[in-house]
């Protein structure tokens, strides 16, 4: 231990004061004329109050020192609105603070823990130095206005009964705060404001202003303002906390009834799980679907295969997906074709103007369909620069047929995945872009256009273009199998 430690150990540190409200018994002609200073950044400090405070002994411990020196162990500690305490210049001392007796608690693990117990409010008469460790001459002013009053024994029961309507509405206040305010009475008016005062969340600007106030009843009427929106802001606390327990406690019990009903209705037959609602809705779903014998046979596996699994395993979820894409695609729902020639030129004349010799060649597409009374999976390509209307051709040719249409870009895909699908077993896995579209119309023969596709390109997935020849080919794309599928 250096000797500015032993100096402030032996000096400064104290024993610390018996628990009690009492405020330390120090005479007027005992306190010194002269005070060494330190800033308190947060809130200022009250007489009779007894609060933990922390220094930083490489800033201030020249300050320490210069106390411990002084043999009486007081400083004078100051509200000083400054975020940087190295910052701090004399000036902004204000004028009035309260002088402390500084203890050292008994379990104190660093040298900058003390505890600050309040004796008395401070004038600034002089200064004597403005640079660390501070060092001013002071007087002690007393409170003015008599004590006996009874304008001041109304304002102390007033203020009484405020902090005892809220010891119950803040959790903060202990039983030591209450064992403090009934040792308490109209006879120490003056304690009493400063104790009421430190008890608020307020401002330190506000608190400065009450600490700065010598009259007793101008103090303690402002305390009393204090305290009062004090209490309002508990209150409204205390309601939200009430509010949002309530409310949590209802969605608890309205859960818990919840599960009991599902139980309840489970054992009687009248509910049931997800497994089964799932099996049920994929089979109302076939039902009214024309399946081919391939398609039917994977279905009732894949229904069998979840019908077995728990509903919280991966494998269920993919199987559910699987199985809510099968029965999404409209297996035999076909739209009926309007093979009616001059129908088809009406619609191509009101959709555009010109282009003879396109329209005379879907016209001859459509006249060949119409006599032989189909149109299979035949294929127009249509060539030209951007904007002269090959996409709007595209929807007319399905207007003029009554059938549904579906346009997807090839522009700029690089994944053969697009066209045949992934395998389901992989994470996001889904069908193809034909698939999608058969399950968009929601019929199995629309017309779907396929935009952009000399801007196709390959990549290390693949190569799309050789994947569209299966789509392309009428003699392939009858057996065109979807890989998801």
């Amino acid at each position: 231990m250096n000797e500015r430690d032993e100096a402030i150990d032996a000096e400064v540190v104290s024993p610390p004061p018996k628990s009690g409200p009492q405020a330390p018994a120090v005479a007027d002609d005992v306190l010194p004329d002269k005070l060494y200073l330190m800033p308190l950044p947060h809130r200022p400090f009250f007489p009779g109050q007894v609060q933990p405070v922390g220094i930083n002994p490489g800033q201030w411990g020249s300050t320490l020192e210069a106390v411990g020196k002084a043999g009486h162990g007081l400083i004078g500690l100051s509200y000083v609105n400054e975020a940087d305490p190295a910052a701090i210049e004399a000036r902004r001392f204000p004028e009035i603070g309260c002088v402390v007796r500084l203890h050292r608690p008994p379990l104190a693990e660093q040298k900058g823990q003390f505890l600050a117990q309040g004796v008395k409010r401070f004038r600034i008469v002089r200064w004597l130095s403005d640079k660390p460790p501070y060092l001013v001459q002071v007087e002690y002013p007393g409170s003015q206005g008599e004590r006996g009053s009874d304008e001041v024994k109304a304002y102390a029961m007033a203020l009484i009964k405020e902090i005892k309507e809220l010891l119950p509405l803040n959790p903060l206040y202990s039983e030591e705060l209450k064992q403090y305010l009934a040792n308490f009475s109209p006879n120490q008016p003056s304690l009493l404001a400063d104790f009421s005062a430190a008890l608020t969340t307020a401002s330190g600007d506000k608190l400065q202003e009450i600490l700065d106030t010598l009259p007793l009843v101008s103090r303690m009427e402002k305390v009393l303002t204090l305290l009062r929106k004090e209490r309002e802001v508990a209150q409204l606390q205390s309601q939200i906390t009430s509010q949002v327990n309530e409310k949590v406690s209802s969605q608890q019990r309205e859960f818990f009834l919840r599960e009991q009903m599902k139980v309840i209705q489970k054992e009687l037959g009248i509910s049931k799980d997800d497994r089964t609602t799932d099996v049920e809705m994929f089979e109302e779903r076939i039902r009214d679907l024309t399946l081919p014998p391939a398609a039917t046979t994977r279905i009732e596996e894949e229904m069998r295969k979840l019908a077995m699994l728990e509903t919280g395993s991966p494998e269920y979820a993919v199987t559910r997906n699987y199985l809510d894409w099968a029965t999404s695609v409209p297996w035999g729902v076909l739209s009926e074709d309007q093979l009616d020639l001059k129908r088809a030129r009406k619609v191509l004349n009101e959709h555009h103007e010109g282009l003879e010799d396109v329209k005379d060649r879907i016209l001859e597409f459509l006249a060949v369909g119409s006599f032989k009374g189909e149109i299979s999976g035949s294929i127009l390509l249509l060539v030209g620069p951007p904007g002269v209307g090959k996409t709007s051709i595209g929807r007319s040719v399905a207007d003029a047929l009554g059938r549904e249409f579906y346009r997807f870009s090839l522009g700029g895909m690089r994944d053969e995945a697009e066209i045949k699908g992934h395998r389901r077993t992989y994470i996001g896995a889904m069908p193809g872009k034909f698939v999608q579209a058969l399950k968009e119309v929601n019929v199995s023969n629309p017309v779907i256009m396929l935009d952009e596709i000399d801007k196709i390109g390959a990549s290390f997935r693949g190569d799309p273009a050789s994947a569209l020849l299966e789509v392309l080919d009428p003699e392939q794309n009858k057996d065109f199998l979807d890989h998801y599928l």
